[in-house]
C-alpha cells in the first residue's frame, strides 16, 4: 500500500482536532501549474501558472474567469479529475497532486461531491437508484444505501420523486437529485460547475437557496461560475486570469445569513 493509500485509509480517524490544534483547510494548493504537450514534448498550452489557493472548511467560494482563464483546468484539478504538471494539492489532509488513477478515484468517491450544468443523471435508473450509484461504487450495504439515499433526497424537496424516471422531472428536480448524489456520500468539498446554467431565473434560483442551506449547514462549497450575481453569494470571489489568480477577494453582503431553504413538493 503506498503512502497515499495509507493516508486514505486512515484519514477518518483523523478528521477530529482539537482546540488546541485547529483543522488544516480542506483544500490548500501550492505552486499548481498544469500544461499540456505536443507530441515532440514541447509545450502547446500553459493552462495554469502557478496558482497558490487554500479553502477553509466550510468556505462558500466561487471561482470565475473568462474563456481560457484557466478556470476549468482548476475545477478539474480541485476535483482529482486530472493532475497539476507541477505543485502540491492537500485534500481533506491529502496529499493528492501526484496519486495514482486508482487512489484518485478513490478519493473523488469519498472527498469530492460533483454537481455539472447537464446534471448527468443515468436515464434507465429511478431518481433513488441514481443517488444510490456512489455508495454501490464505495460497496456499501444495500439497505444503508436506500436509507441514505432517501434521506438526502428529502433534503432538496424529492421525497415523493425518488421512483421516477429523471424523464418525469422538471428541469429544477432533475438539478436538486444532482444535488442530493453529490450529498451522499458526505463528502469534504460540493464541486459545482455552472449548476444553473440550464435553469430558467427563478428554478436557479430555488437551486442557489438549496446551496445556500448547506452552505448554513457548514459544508464547504465550491462554485464555478461566469454569473456575478451567483457568485456573490458566495463568501469569496477567485477569479483567473491567463492561469494565475488575478483577484481573491471576500464579499460584501454575501448570503452566509440567508433564509433556511423551505422544501416543497
Amino acid at each position: 500500500m503506498t503512502d497515499l493509500a495509507n493516508q486514505l485509509a486512515s484519514s477518518s480517524s483523523t478528521h477530529s482536532h482539537t482546540a488546541e490544534s485547529p483543522a488544516p483547510p480542506v483544500a490548500d494548493l501550492r505552486n499548481i501549474t498544469k500544461s499540456y504537450f505536443k507530441p515532440d514534448g514541447t509545450v502547446m498550452v500553459k493552462a495554469l501558472a502557478g496558482i497558490d489557493l487554500t479553502i477553509s472548511k466550510g468556505e462558500y467560494l466561487a471561482i470565475m474567469g473568462a474563456s481560457g482563464s484557466g478556470k476549468s483546468t482548476l475545477m478539474n484539478i480541485l476535483g482529482c479529475l486530472d493532475r497539476p504538471t507541477t505543485g502540491v494539492y492537500q485534500l481533506d489532509g491529502l496529499n493528492v497532486a501526484s496519486a495514482d488513477d486508482e487512489t484518485l478515484s478513490k478519493i473523488r468517491g469519498e472527498k469530492i461531491g460533483f454537481v455539472f450544468q447537464a446534471f448527468n443523471l443515468i436515464p434507465a435508473m429511478t431518481v433513488l437508484e441514481n443517488i444510490e450509484v456512489p455508495l454501490f461504487y464505495q460497496e456499501v450495504h444495500r439497505h444503508e444505501r436506500l436509507e441514505r439515499s432517501k434521506e438526502k433526497l428529502k433534503l432538496v424537496g424529492l421525497a415523493d420523486r425518488m421512483d421516477r424516471r429523471p424523464s418525469e422531472l422538471s428541469g429544477g428536480q432533475q438539478q436538486r437529485a444532482a444535488i442530493a448524489r453529490a450529498l451522499v456520500t458526505d463528502p469534504a468539498i460540493i464541486l459545482a460547475d455552472e449548476p444553473t446554467g440550464n435553469l430558467d431565473t427563478a428554478t436557479g434560483e430555488a437551486i442557489l437557496q438549496i446551496f445556500d442551506e448547506f452552505h448554513n449547514r457548514g459544508l464547504t462549497i465550491i462554485m464555478v461560475t461566469h454569473e456575478d450575481n451567483v457568485a456573490e453569494r458566495c463568501q469569496r470571489i477567485v477569479t483567473l486570469k491567463d492561469g494565475l489568480v488575478e483577484s481573491d477577494h471576500p464579499v460584501q453582503n454575501s448570503k452566509d445569513d440567508i433564509d433556511t431553504y423551505t422544501t416543497k413538493k
